[in-house]
């Protein structure tokens, strides 16, 4: 028995056990070593209806479609389409932001690397039309700038978006075509939707939520986000499958498996090589490339990427030098606990490798004086007041702003205790997660420039 053989008995074994320890509906694993694959599935795509997740099982994939996105992106490089270091307006010459200045002079790489440096968490529905990312695009003239574009990296959605819209102008075609023409077809996809209308001729996974404390999940009321926002991740579901055959791409120096070259090699390399450096936040990867995270200090190239939809989430992990990928995608519950477990697993089995785990509260806090981080920081979506009571426990209180608001969040309140000199850490978690807060930068007078939660927010002047 091989050892990837033993990894596909020990996942048929153990994942039902693990969904319920990690309350989490559904899930479907898919991992390939060597050029072979073993699936796995467990749980009920709904709770509402029982009915039995198999590995042919739809979920969405959120997030990891800017690892797809970015591949069109490459592919249109790779045909001399696209210069990475060309300003966007090239392509895009009606892109406007509120800094004329950075709308004119940002790039390409800048978007896929995530350092374009404007506001990113636009959710701005445009309708269900193919004219979506256009009128998307149409919407972002009052968009503020966080920094100059390049100075460091701060997620984000909207720069996504953009690139969608970038692909559709050069191909003449909407991006879910693109999507079908440029990658499902070529990889011979069967379950990949971009969209509900296609989704819903599967066995579909439906999100789920808790909507308090005290009560147990129910099915999510919405099951896709806005079409507008499909290049940043909205709407694409697959199988685990067919996810897998994607990351194997990636894998196969960017050839499908009829030796057909999807993407050139070296664009495949280059979407793994670091353009920026992330703050120490633990939850992210070490740094970005073009799309991908990447893990740095594991012994071997790893690089990957998860997502977030209306209660589903997906992992991503792939290890370009051991030729091993792995899949997970769950509908709800504590999706984290659920992946240590069965990624970890996986990859120590496989490669060796020891992921580092969801960072948490040490039981020895680091001592920090929190003083340059008091103050309030704000964004589009939240604004966020880091404080400290009599006796020195450092608060974080969070108060949604516009869509978030809109959207039912409501004014949180935790403590934070030192995870490093500059990172402090949620000592309440949720959904098996502790938010680091890191803080970086200098405003001149002593205090931290951002604070930076995967997106930077600059400290408010008021």
């Amino acid at each position: 028995m091989t050892k990837l053989d033993e990894v596909g008995s020990w996942l048929t074994e153990r994942l039902p056990g693990l969904i319920a320890e990690h309350d989490v509906p559904a899930a479907a694993v898919a991992v390939c070593a060597g050029g072979d694959v073993v699936e796995a599935a467990a749980g009920v795509l709904s709770r509402a209806t029982g009915v039995e997740a198999t590995t042919d099982s739809v979920f969405q994939i959120g997030s990891i479609t800017k690892v797809w996105t970015a591949t069109l992106v490459l592919q249109l490089a790779d045909e001399g389409l696209v210069d990475l270091d060309a300003p966007v307006r090239k392509y895009l010459p009606d892109l406007r932001l509120a800094d004329e200045d950075a709308a004119a002079a940002l790039t390409v790489r800048q978007l896929l690397s995530h350092t374009a440096g404007f506001e990113g968490d636009i959710f701005t529905d445009t309708g269900r039309g193919d004219d979506a990312l256009e009128k998307y695009v149409a919407t972002l003239g009052d968009v503020q700038q966080l920094f100059p574009p390049g100075e460091l990296f701060s997620y984000n959605n909207a720069g996504y978006c953009v690139l969608g819209r970038l692909v559709e102008v050069l191909r003449e075609r909407p991006y879910d075509d693109c999507l079908r023409e440029h990658l499902f077809g070529p990889l011979g996809l069967a379950t990949a939707s971009p969209s509900p209308y296609e989704a819903i001729l599967h066995r579909v996974a439906v999100g789920h939520l808790q909507p308090d404390p005290d009560a147990g999940q129910v099915p999510a009321p919405v099951w896709a986000m806005a079409r507008s926002n499909a290049p940043a991740g909205s709407m694409l579901a697959m199988s685990a499958h067919d996810l897998l055959a994607f990351a194997r791409l990636h894998l196969d120096g960017g050839r499908a498996p009829d030796g057909t070259q999807v993407l050139a090699s070296g664009s495949v390399a280059a979407m793994q090589q670091r353009q920026v450096r992330l703050p120490d936040l633990r939850i992210l990867g070490d740094a970005w490339g073009l799309g991908w995270e990447l893990y740095e200090g594991l012994g071997t190239a790893v690089v990957g990427h998860g997502g977030n939809t209306i209660g589903q989430a997906s992992f991503l992990y792939v290890l370009p030098e051991k030729g091993v990928a792995v899949v997970l995608l769950t509908n709800g519950g504590n999706p984290y606990g659920l992946s240590d477990a069965v990624i970890g697993h996986a990859l120590r089995e496989l490669a060796g490798v020891e992921l580092r785990p969801m960072p948490a509260p040490p039981a020895d806090p680091v001592p920090v004086d929190a003083t340059p981080f008091e103050g309030t920081y704000t964004s589009r979506v939240a604004e966020v007041t880091i404080s400290r009571d009599d006796d020195g426990r450092v608060f974080a209180e969070l108060r949604p702003k516009d869509l978030a608001a809109e959207l039912g969040e409501t004014a949180q309140r935790t403590e934070l205790v030192g995870l490093s000199e500059t990172t402090l850490i949620a000592v309440e978690g949720q959904q098996g997660l502790h938010i680091p807060y890191a803080f970086v930068g200098d405003d001149g007078a002593g205090h931290a420039r951002y604070l930076h939660i995967g997106r930077a927010m600059p400290r408010s002047s008021d």
